[in-house]
């Protein structure tokens, strides 16, 4: 695990997660001091990052919406690494998070925890114990506590919940429920 991952994200619990370059704009702007990037292409990447590097945030590409970039092969995080100022990247496919740790990068699984295979799904995540993200994102974010609460109970990865945070309620439910940290498209929510 890195820990100075876990730091910023304990640091400032809100994260900005940008689907355009209007999004991205206003979040450079705000306090949020990581970045999850959900757009781009393999040619207009590096200039999202930079921009956001730029800014002194962190830049987390989420490798399964960059179009070019969107396949399970470990090249896909050897461009970002080689090619990019990527701090670390987002993805559903547990397979990449080995790689990706390798090449030093911050590591985010993302979950939709939408029945209770996707909790059997997480429980054999960390039962594994060799290719263990720095943080599992669960969607959607607004999940009862309950939820945040059984998946800490089966993983020790920190939990961050995103999708369809709205509001203050939301992101206190979520944090009071257990998460570490909160991840929102929504620049209201950015400004907290």
């Amino acid at each position: 695990m890195h820990r100075d991952f876990i730091d910023k994200i304990e640091e400032n619990p809100v994260i900005a997660a940008v689907k355009d370059d209007e999004g991205l704009a206003t979040a450079l702007k705000t306090e949020a001091t990581i970045i999850f990037i959900l757009y781009g292409d393999i040619c207009t990447i590096g200039n999202i990052v930079d921009r956001i590097k730029d800014a002194g945030k962190l830049a987390m590409v989420h490798i399964d919406l960059v179009v070019g970039l969107n396949n399970s092969k470990e090249v896909t995080l050897d461009y970002i690494k080689k090619n990019t100022r990527a701090d670390g990247i987002i993805t559903t496919r547990g397979n990449m998070i080995q790689h990706a740790r390798d090449l030093g990068l911050y590591t985010v699984l993302r979950y939709f925890v939408i029945d209770n295979m996707a909790l059997v799904n997480i429980e054999k995540q960390s039962k594994q114990g060799v290719c263990q993200p720095d943080v599992i994102e669960i969607l959607p974010g607004v999940v009862v506590s309950k939820i945040i609460k059984k998946v800490n109970g089966i993983s020790r990865v920190p939990v961050i919940a995103g999708g369809l945070i709205s509001d203050r309620d939301d992101v206190m439910n979520a944090l009071n429920g257990g998460a570490m940290a909160v991840s929102s498209t929504n620049p209201e929510v950015w400004k907290l």
